[in-house]
């Protein structure tokens, strides 16, 4: 009897000093309705179930719409701390609004992980734990190196969300890789209201492409806008002259792809974005775990007919 009173002694205490260590971790991503930043969102609540179950929690916050998107995301971060958060993950997308409220972060003694926007130079300069996520400009670059080399030469690439650092890095990489398989790029700017707007970024590529109809190549930055730009080139009677790649990928996307109306997607992984940034910080919390490699990188990957037909079957097994 003596015996198991002493067991259950020991494990109330261990439940006790694990509760002592719980993390309550507060995420900041994208739109709750945006198709990409809801993957990230399941990933960072699946890590969230491990947090969950040793007394932890996990909160996102995202901003309702983008058209103010950086002070947004700055105040999100500030609620975060003024909510007593032990963790906090966030994408560094616009910094120059954003970068004083990361700061004040680490100023607060709690630890940050940048994922998704700003790479390992934001994580760097703001003191974080680590980067996790693609590296923007080369997703951008890996877009346009593959239209280059299939032998596009004109591109433009469709941006949406104008200020945003990761969405710029996206299409500076993809006139790069464009340029250095010998081509020229260049950059269609809508105000930020277009973003998610299909109607809005279809009118737009097909007067873009009714008035420069050297272009044979466009990039998006999205999967939303991705669709978008495929219904643009098809209204200005240009399918199968203008080729399209895109940041992410949905169910119509890898359809466009088996069919031909798509040339390919960028994968960067959100899922893994947002499943590794709370798995590090819970870890972390909990164990003074940290991860010695520094920048995590999710992607990017390009999606093609070469390999959409394995990709499909992934999602269709809940892995991608």
């Amino acid at each position: 009897m003596k015996l198991i009173k002493t067991c259950i002694i020991a494990a109330t205490a261990a439940v006790i000093a694990t509760n002592a260590f719980a993390a309550d971790i507060f995420v900041i991503g994208g739109k709750p309705d945006d198709p990409f930043w809801s993957r990230v969102k399941k990933g960072a609540e699946d890590a969230g179930k491990v947090a969950e179950a040793q007394g932890g929690s996990v909160t996102w916050l995202g901003p309702q719409n983008y058209d103010n998107l950086g002070p947004d995301a700055a105040e999100l971060i500030r609620q975060a701390i003024d909510q007593g958060a032990d963790a906090i993950v966030g994408p560094d997308w616009v910094p120059e609004a954003m970068d004083p409220a990361f700061e004040a972060v680490v100023a607060a003694g709690i630890p940050l992980v940048i994922y998704n926007a700003g790479g390992i130079e934001a994580a760097d300069r703001l003191g974080a734990m680590n980067y996790v996520g693609a590296v923007d400009y080369k997703s951008g670059y890996a877009g346009g190196e593959y239209l280059g080399k299939a032998g596009h030469k004109n591109g433009a690439c469709v941006n949406t969300l104008p200020g945003a650092a990761n969405i710029e890095a996206f299409c500076s990489g993809f006139n790069d890789g464009l340029a250095a398989a010998g081509g020229t790029g260049s950059v269609l700017q809508l105000p930020a209201t277009a973003f998610g707007d299909a109607t809005a970024v279809a009118q737009a590529v097909r007067a873009h492409l009714l008035q420069n109809p050297d272009i044979d190549a466009m990039f998006a930055i999205g999967d939303g806008d991705t669709n978008a730009t495929v219904s643009g080139i098809q209204q200005a009677g240009k399918q199968g002259q203008v080729h399209v790649c895109g940041m992410n990928f949905n169910d119509s996307i890898l359809a466009n792809i088996q069919q031909g109306t798509q040339a390919c997607a960028i994968d960067q992984q959100g899922y893994q974005q947002g499943f590794f940034a709370v798995s590090i910080l819970n870890n972390h919390v909990m164990y003074g775990t940290t991860i010695p490699t520094r920048e995590i990188l999710t992607g990017p990957g390009v999606v093609d007919a070469s390999n959409v037909d394995l990709v499909i079957a992934g999602v269709e097994a809940g892995a991608r």
